[in-house]
């Protein structure tokens, strides 16, 4: 078998075989995420029209009764389209638990077990973050805001909106809260790597507040309704990850102070290692 040596001496090739496993893993958990989400896709084809019903509803239920508001498809294949990209971003929701499975699987062998502890959690709470900035958006911004454009549109103006621009605008808006939302994870991470402390954090505060606010006018639809309503949820929020920052701080002085093992057990080693050096 031919071996092939670096500059010092060294073989090569069990780097470049340990690379190449790395590749191949890699490569399965892309295959079983794609599949996962295809299959879920598949489920839910039939139900295309019906889940994209359910998108419009906030707009829908907002219009007043008898109003002539509606949307429409200016494109030759909007119609088919729209239902199916909506069809795939919820079968990417759906399949995400699993998808991000397969990255943890992935990555977790190559850490430390205090790593995976505290890495493991703080994946499953932007995950969670990340549906709640999306169900706030759905369930509480979309019937604010639409209820606002409907009282301030004039009298003798029909409302009809483009189905795709109406996707888009839906999707900028999950995504920016559910981004939004993952701010006490973000001001965890950076507390955890040193980079800022929790008295930073405190005199931050009212530059992250006007912060807050700048970003949600970027974000959000020109209305008052949302900006307010996401930079109040990241303000708070960014309150609540100084808390968890400080909580996972003292956890982690207290697992530093905590021995590795009692006098006893170490004592116990000691003999363990007399009789062997004796034997």
């Amino acid at each position: 078998m031919n071996t092939s040596q670096n500059d010092y001496g060294t073989s090569t090739d069990g780097a470049e075989e340990t690379f190449f496993s790395h590749l191949v893993e890699l490569r399965t958990r892309l295959i079983r995420a794609v599949l996962a989400i295809l299959i879920v896709l598949l489920c839910l084809l039939p139900w295309a029209r019906q889940l994209y019903a359910l998108l419009a509803l906030p707009l829908m239920s907002a219009l007043p009764e008898g109003y002539a508001g509606s949307m429409v498809s200016t494109d030759v294949v909007g119609g088919f389209l729209v239902p199916l990209k909506v069809a795939t971003m919820t079968a990417f929701l759906i399949a995400l638990p699993y998808v991000l499975y397969q990255v943890w699987a992935f990555v977790a062998p190559g850490l430390y077990r205090h790593e995976k502890r505290f890495a493991l959690p703080l994946l499953v709470a932007s995950v969670l973050l990340f549906f709640l900035g999306i169900a706030f958006a759905y369930y509480l911004v979309f019937p604010a805001v639409f209820r606002f454009m409907v009282a301030i549109m004039p009298e003798g103006v029909t409302w009809m909106t483009d189905i795709d621009k109406y996707l888009s605008f839906v999707l900028t808006t999950f995504f920016a809260f559910g981004i939004a939302f993952e701010v006490p994870v973000v001001v965890v991470l950076l507390v955890k790597a040193g980079v800022v402390d929790i008295a930073w954090l405190k005199e931050a505060r009212p530059y992250a507040i006007v912060g807050a606010f700048i970003i949600a006018a970027i974000v959000t639809p020109p209305d008052v309704i949302s900006q307010f309503m996401l930079a109040v949820p990241m303000c708070l929020l960014y309150e609540a990850g100084i808390f968890c920052a400080r909580w996972v701080g003292k956890a982690s002085a207290a697992q530093e102070e905590e021995p590795l093992m009692s006098e006893a057990e170490l004592n116990a080693a000691l003999n363990e290692a007399e009789k062997g050096k004796i034997g």
